[in-house]
């Protein structure tokens, strides 16, 4: 069975592309970050990755923080049980640009807090380790 029961292209005049969707854009959002630069800065996102479903993605270069969760107005056949009274971010959403058909495929996907800081370990240098502090060495000449 096909992963997308029809093309976008095969649409018979009057159709929606939403009748054969299953709300993907209802059941998740995903907003653009800051490029992490430090490890301070990797570990509040891993922080933010172990508080549910949360990802973290790159696409052409832009750093985004994706949160799932279905929209509490979603209705069982996927459709929306608030469409006459949705925010405006609902009502410029076009199906022409949706995701139905995306393949899904991001320059970076991180899915796990481990994964990302796996990531950032790579990217810097090893931390230095500290030295504990030891009582003075002395150093005695050897008499022959």
């Amino acid at each position: 069975m096909p992963r997308f029961p029809v093309k976008r292209d095969d649409l018979k005049y009057g159709e929606v592309l939403c009748s054969y969707c299953t709300a993907l854009c209802c059941r998740y959002f995903s907003i653009p970050i800051d490029t992490p630069t430090t490890r301070r800065e990797f570990d509040t996102l891993r922080w933010f990755m172990m508080h549910g479903r949360i990802s973290v993605y790159v696409e052409e270069g832009v750093w985004h923080l994706c949160v799932y969760g279905d929209c509490k107005h979603l209705l069982a056949d996927n459709r929306c049980g608030n469409y006459e009274n949705r925010p405006r971010i609902c009502r410029d959403y076009s199906a022409d640009a949706c995701e139905y058909d995306d393949p899904g495929v991001h320059e970076r996907l991180f899915e796990t807090p481990e994964q990302l800081w796996e990531y950032a370990e790579a990217i810097f240098p090893p931390k230095r380790k500290s030295r504990k502090t030891t009582a003075a060495r002395v150093s005695l000449p050897i008499l022959g």
